[in-house]
């Protein structure tokens, strides 16, 4: 059975004492979630953040970035053996603004969870189409190819434990959101894909998120859908009470 999931990526907010502050406003808002609450902060502020979501079950904690590489010289990059050693348990791979300021490519991102996954902790791998390529109407083979090339090489085992986020880039931090009918459409395509590659039980065991300026106001609404099994949250999780607002709202 799947598992419902609010994710909240800070992206490059919050200062240690505003995140400890903030982290500890959401715990006091949610007592028993009825699905995984995860937390991405910036990484200097993991072991904190950590040490706060560790005392509550059903709260995790997430990087949102990792490098590929074991280790090496690449100075201001972060390993997964770091990321672990300080008690994450999922990194974000993938997303949109990674791949499209850092110029990430599908290769690179299949080397990233490979390595995750290989440190015992469970990637969240964005996926997700820009507008021309909505208007063009090819954003399920758009997709389709980012998750051949960045997933579908994993054994089974291994893509059981990975959560996929379906983030339409023309609607991040736009104020623009997929109606939930987009939303369910993709995420049903989405769940099609994997049942082709790794067979229906796989598929229906898939949590697949959603991504693009998802708030306190659509969350039911999104979550309602049969395969929307939750949200990969951004500026929303940046206020106690959205946040909590949108973890009220799985299923």
């Amino acid at each position: 059975m799947r598992q419902q999931i609010v994710a909240g990526n800070w992206k490059m907010n919050k200062t240690l004492d505003e995140g400890v502050e903030l982290t500890k406003a959401f715990l006091e808002k949610v007592e028993n979630p009825n699905g995984l609450v995860v937390v991405a902060p910036t990484f200097p502020l993991l072991r904190d953040i950590g040490k706060l979501l560790k005392a509550r079950k059903s709260f995790h904690l997430a990087a949102q970035n990792c490098h590929q590489e074991e280790k090496g010289a690449f100075t201001g990059e972060v390993s997964a053996d770091v990321l672990a050693s300080v008690g994450c348990e999922f990194v974000i791979i993938g997303h949109s603004e990674r791949r499209q300021h850092f110029k990430e490519r599908n290769e690179i991102l299949a080397a990233k969870v490979n390595v995750c996954l290989a440190r015992g902790m469970r990637p969240i791998f964005c996926c997700g189409e820009p507008l021309p390529i909505r208007e063009a109407d090819t954003h399920v083979g758009f997709v389709a190819k980012q998750l051949k090339t960045g997933l579908f090489h994993l054994k089974e085992a291994d893509f059981r434990k990975v959560v996929i986020a379906y983030e339409p880039i023309w609607a991040i931090g736009t104020g623009r959101t997929a109606s939930s009918a987009q939303a369910q459409e993709m995420h049903h395509a989405i769940r099609v894909l994997v049942a082709k590659k790794y067979g229906k039980v796989v598929a229906d065991d898939t949590s697949i998120l959603y991504g693009g300026s998802c708030n306190a106001q659509n969350a039911v609404e999104l979550f309602s859908q049969p395969d929307v099994d939750g949200g990969l949250i951004g500026g929303a999780s940046l206020k106690a009470e959205d946040f909590a607002a949108i973890v009220a709202a799985m299923k």
